[in-house]
This record gives C-alpha cells, sequence and structure tokens, in this order.
C-alpha cells in the first residue's frame, strides 16, 4: 500500500505542470543514444506518447549522426566536423538525405504510431518546410543555413492531431539539399512555431562547469564567459548556440538534458528539480 501511495504521490506532485503546459507546443531534437539503445528508444516513445496524451503539442525534430558515420565508414566516404558541424560534400549529401529522411524517420514514426501517437515523418523539403542557404560561404560543403520554416503546415498537422516527426534536410529555389544540423534546425522550428518549450537530447548530462558539475540554470552572459574559458567546446557550441537563438526568438525555455537518462523527458518537465541545464532569457 505505501509503493501505491507513493506512486499517487508522484503523480500529484506532476499535475501542475501538465496543468501549465496543456496546449503549449514542444519542440524535441531527438538523437544521441536515446536514439541509438532499444530501450531508451522505447522510453522516449511512451514519454512523447504521454506528452500528447496530457495536451502537450510536440514537435520532433531527428539528427542521425552515428548511422551516418556508420554509411559513411562502409561506402569509405571520408567525413569531418569543424565547429561541431559535419563537413557534408556533395557525395556524403547523398547518403545524409537517405539516412536522415528514409531510414532514421520512418523508424521513429513507426514507433511512435506503434505505441498509440499519430506521427507523420516529413523531410524539410516535403512542402518547402525548410528553406535553406550555403551556410558561411560553403564552409561546410552542402551544409544549410536556414532562411525560413513553412510554420503553417506543420500547425496544420498539429491541428490535426498529429505529431510531425522532421528530419532536417532543407533545400534552395534551386532544389539543392542541404545538410542542417538537427540543433540548430530544431531552434529555427521552435522559434517559428513560437514553441513554449525547446529540449535537446544529448549524451552529456546538461552543460558542466570546469569542475565536471552541472549548471543547472544559463543566460546568454553566463554562456559567453563559459565559451571563452574553453568550458562550452565542441560539439556543445551548435546547441547552447541554437538554445541562445530560441530564447532570442520567444521560445520560453530550452533545456539540454541527457537523454541516456530512461525518461529523462519526464524528468526535466514535471519535476521542481529537473535534470538537465535550462538556457533562459
Amino acid at each position: 500500500m505505501h509503493k501505491k501511495i507513493k506512486t499517487a504521490n508522484v503523480i500529484i506532485s506532476a499535475l501542475p505542470y501538465i496543468q501549465k503546459f496543456r496546449d503549449k507546443i514542444f519542440v524535441i531534437k531527438y538523437g544521441g543514444s536515446a536514439q541509438t539503445d532499444d530501450k531508451l528508444k522505447e522510453d522516449f516513445v511512451k514519454d512523447i506518447t504521454l506528452l500528447q496524451i496530457v495536451g502537450i503539442k510536440v514537435v520532433v525534430v531527428h539528427g542521425g549522426g552515428k548511422k551516418i558515420n556508420n554509411y559513411l565508414d562502409k561506402l569509405e566516404i571520408k567525413s569531418e566536423f569543424i565547429d561541431g558541424l559535419r563537413v557534408t560534400t556533395k557525395e556524403a549529401m547523398q547518403v545524409v538525405e537517405m539516412v536522415l529522411s528514409g531510414s532514421i524517420n520512418k523508424e521513429i514514426t513507426a514507433l511512435l504510431n506503434k505505441n498509440g501517437t499519430r506521427a507523420v515523418g516529413i523531410s524539410g523539403k516535403d512542402a518547402n518546410l525548410l528553406k535553406a542557404k550555403t551556410l558561411n560561404d560553403g564552409k561546410y560543403g552542402y551544409v544549410g543555413e536556414i532562411t525560413d520554416v513553412n510554420a503553417a503546415l506543420i500547425l496544420n498537422l498539429i491541428k490535426d492531431g498529429f505529431v510531425p516527426v522532421i528530419a532536417p534536410i532543407a533545400t534552395d529555389d534551386d532544389a539543392n539539399s542541404y545538410n542542417i544540423n538537427a540543433d540548430l534546425c530544431a531552434s529555427k522550428v521552435a522559434s517559428a512555431l513560437k514553441a513554449e518549450r525547446v529540449i535537446f537530447l544529448t549524451d552529456t548530462r546538461g552543460i558542466l562547469d570546469q569542475n565536471g558539475e552541472l549548471i543547472s540554470k544559463l543566460d546568454k552572459k553566463e554562456i559567453d564567459k563559459l565559451k571563452q574559458n574553453g568550458v562550452i567546446s565542441g560539439g556543445m557550441i551548435p546547441k547552447v548556440d541554437a538554445a541562445l537563438e530560441c530564447v532570442k526568438n520567444g521560445v520560453s525555455n530550452a533545456h539540454i538534458l541527457d537523454g541516456r537518462l530512461s525518461h529523462s523527458l519526464l524528468l526535466e518537465l514535471f519535476t521542481d528539480d529537473g535534470i538537465g541545464t535550462m538556457i533562459k532569457q
């Protein structure tokens, strides 16, 4: 009986957050180990299903770096990272698009549908969802910078009760394909939708200080200092930049949290302390 009462208390403690977030839009960037470990995949789709059931409107933007690496290695196509971004040649772009828009996108969509969530998988090329231009004059090859988001398409899908699952591939006016960093894609989508929250699932506990301790809350001034000190570096830079862009453009808060932890979404959103780093205005 004691265990049952404890379970009830846990549910009741989440009630204020459920009421607060009902009918709000949450954009979730899904990647890292949460996307490759079978148990974590199962936990993720259950979390999304629960969020939808309690009235939260969810949009998923996914990455796929590890699977892309595997395919590029098999095909002996060289790939490197600069500033946390994959340099994408024309040859590599074909593989990136195949993996993101095909294999990964449809797997996530199928898993969500299997668990009772009405999900629809789309590429940024569908209905001109994501328009882009070359990032930094081609420094990273076929890596793009999003110039426009067809927010109306996403909102219509949400209105019809679907969870949009977006592959971060964009196109320009000449129908060229661009690889978009999934963190930056999630940021642009969240900003266009004026989402309540954007959440980045990572393979770290969040943003850590120089002693390896989790920093629970940050703002731009504090982040700039951590960048200058080299505490924030590598692949964390695009995530932090994406989070800052969101809150600058009207998203209430951005969260960076550990996707390796089961039900990390629920622990971050429905508990007082959370488990990751929250970036605020």
